[in-house]
C-alpha cells in the first residue's frame, strides 16, 4: 500500500482549529485584560489555565485516539471546543469565562490529539516510488501550520475593527470549530482491534521520544515568553504606537506564511536534523535582537525574522515527533509537553522582563534555547540513521478445510486379536513411473 495520493483535508482543518487558541493568545489575554475586571496577572493565568487544560487533553488521550475512533473522538473535542470558548465568550462574571475557557482548553487539545495521530499514520506506510505526489506527515503538519497562520493573521487584522470585548477572540475559535464539524464525516470510525504482532501499549524509540519531549517545553517556553511580552517591548521600550505594533505583527504573522510555504517546499532534502539544530539557533538570536530592540528597524526585524523561522522549525520537529511512532503518540505527547511550555512562557516571560529587563530578558532565553537545540538535533540525528516505518502485519487465521478421503480397511498385523483399523488414503498417480537410475547420466556441473 503507498500513501494517498488526495490531501487529508480533514487532518488539515482540525489541526487548524485545535492550534488556534495558542495562536490567537496575545489577544486573548489581552481582551480579557481589558474586558473584565482582571489585573494582567490575572489575565495572563486564564490564559495559561486554557493552554494547561489542552495539554492535560493530549497527554490523557495519546493513546486512546484509535480505540475511541478519531470521528467520535474528534466531534468530541470539537462540541466542548464550541461549548466552553463560546459560553466563555458570552458569559460576563469572570468564574464563567474561567470554567469556559479551561474547557474549550480540553477541546482544542482532544482535536490536536486526533489531528496529531492521523497525520503520523500517514507516516505510517511508505510511498511508492511512482508516486511523486504522496503526502507526508511534515507536508501535511505545514499546511496544517500555513491554515492557522492564515486564519490567526486574517483574525489580528478583524477582531480590532468589530470592536472592545473579551468575547471576540473566544467567539472566533468557537465558530472555527463549528465550520470543521462538517469535514469529521470523512474520518474513520471505531474498528475493532486487529491482532498484530507488534504490541499496542508500547512506546517505540522510547529514549528519543522521551528526550525530545523533555526538551519541548522549554523550547515552546522561550518561543512563548517573547510572544506574551512583545507588545510590551514595542510599546514601553521602543516607544512605538499601538497601531504601528499592531502592523508589525500582522506583517510578521504574513512573514510566517511564507516561511510555511518555504518549508514544505524544501520537505527533507536537508534532513531534520539541520532544520531544527540551525533554525533554533537562528530563532535565538532573532530573540535577543527583538528584545533589545529601541526602534523600529530593530523591533520590526526581530520579530518578523522570528516568525518566520518559527513555524519552519516547529514543522519539522512535529515531523520528528510523528516519525518515532506511525500510530501518532509521540506526536501527540511531544505536542502536550509543547502546550506545557506555551502555557507558562507569558507569565515566564513577564518574571524576567520585571527583575531584569528585556535585554536581558532576551540573552536568557537565546541561551536556553541553544542548550535546549543539543538534544533535539541528537535525536532528528539519531531518528535519520535508522528506518523510521513499522508495519504491523496482522495475523490471519486460515480455515482448514476437511476433505473426505477414501478408506480402505486394512487389517492390523501388530494387533491381531484388536478390531481396530487404520484407514489407509489412496492417492492415484496419473503420471508414469520415474525410469530406473541406469538411464541417467552422471551428474557433473560442466555439463
Amino acid at each position: 500500500m503507498s500513501a494517498p495520493r488526495t490531501l487529508p483535508w480533514p487532518l488539515v482543518a482540525l489541526f487548524t482549529a485545535g492550534y488556534l487558541a495558542p495562536y490567537l493568545l496575545p489577544t486573548t489575554v489581552g481582551r480579557l485584560d481589558s474586558g473584565l475586571p482582571l489585573t494582567a496577572t490575572q489575565a495572563g493565568a486564564i490564559g495559561s489555565a486554557l493552554l494547561l487544560s489542552s495539554a492535560i487533553a493530549g497527554f490523557l488521550l495519546a493513546s486512546r485516539v484509535d480505540r475511541s475512533g478519531p470521528r467520535a473522538l474528534a466531534r468530541t473535542g470539537l462540541a466542548l471546543a464550541v461549548l466552553g470558548y463560546g459560553g466563555a465568550a458570552l458569559a460576563g462574571a469572570v468564574p464563567a469565562v474561567v470554567a469556559g475557557a479551561v474547557i474549550g482548553g480540553f477541546g482544542s487539545g482532544t482535536v490536536t490529539a486526533v489531528a496529531a495521530s492521523g497525520i503520523a499514520a500517514i507516516g505510517a506506510v511508505p510511498c511508492a516510488r511512482t508516486e511523486s505526489r504522496a503526502w507526508d506527515p511534515h507536508r501535511v503538519t505545514t499546511l496544517g501550520l500555513l491554515g492557522v497562520s492564515a486564519l490567526a493573521g486574517a483574525l489580528y487584522l478583524t477582531i480590532p475593527r468589530l470592536g472592545p470585548g473579551h468575547g471576540l477572540p473566544l467567539a472566533a475559535i468557537a465558530l472555527t470549530a463549528l465550520a470543521v464539524w462538517p469535514l469529521t464525516g470523512r474520518l474513520p470510525g471505531r474498528t475493532a482491534p486487529a491482532r498484530t504482532t507488534v504490541a499496542h501499549g508500547r512506546l517505540p524509540r522510547l529514549r528519543a521520544g522521551l528526550l525530545l519531549a523533555a526538551a519541548m517545553p522549554f523550547w515552546s517556553l522561550a518561543q512563548n515568553s517573547l510572544w506574551g511580552v512583545s507588545g510590551r517591548i514595542g510599546l514601553d521600550q521602543a516607544r512605538l504606537s499601538e497601531v504601528t505594533v499592531g502592523a508589525v505583527f500582522a506583517v510578521a504573522l504574513g512573514a510566517g506564511l511564507v516561511g510555511v510555504v518555504g518549508a514544505g517546499a524544501l520537505g527533507q532534502r536537508l534532513g531534520r536534523a539541520m532544520p531544527i539544530g540551525a533554525g533554533t539557533a537562528l530563532i535565538a538570536g532573532c530573540i535577543a535582537l527583538s528584545a533589545s530592540a529601541r526602534d523600529l528597524p530593530a523591533f520590526a526585524a526581530g520579530e518578523i525574522s522570528w516568525n518566520v523561522l518559527y513555524p519552519v522549525v516547529l514543522s519539522y520537529v512535529i515531523g520528528l515527533a510523528a516519525s518515532l511512532d506511525p500510530r501518532g503518540r509521540w506526536a501527540v505527547l511531544v505536542g502536550s509537553a509543547s502546550a506545557l511550555g506555551t502555557a507558562a512562557g507569558p507569565l515566564t516571560g513577564s518574571v524576567l522582563a520585571a527583575g531584569a529587563g528585556f535585554p536581558v530578558m532576551g540573552w536568557v532565553l537565546g541561551a536556553g534555547l541553544l542548550l535546549t537545540a543539543v538534544p533535539m538535533t541528537a535525536v532528528a540525528l539519531r531518528a535519520g540513521r535508522r528506518p523510521t516505518h513499522v508495519v504491523e502485519i496482522p495475523v490471519v487465521e486460515i480455515p482448514v478445510a476437511e476433505i473426505p478421503v477414501a478408506e480402505t480397511a486394512v487389517r492390523n498385523p501388530a494387533a491381531r486379536n484388536h478390531s481396530a483399523r487404520i484407514p489407509v488414503v489412496e492417492v492415484p498417480l496419473e503420471s508414469p513411473a520415474l525410469p530406473a537410475q541406469r538411464a541417467y547420466d552422471t551428474a557433473s556441473p560442466n555439463t
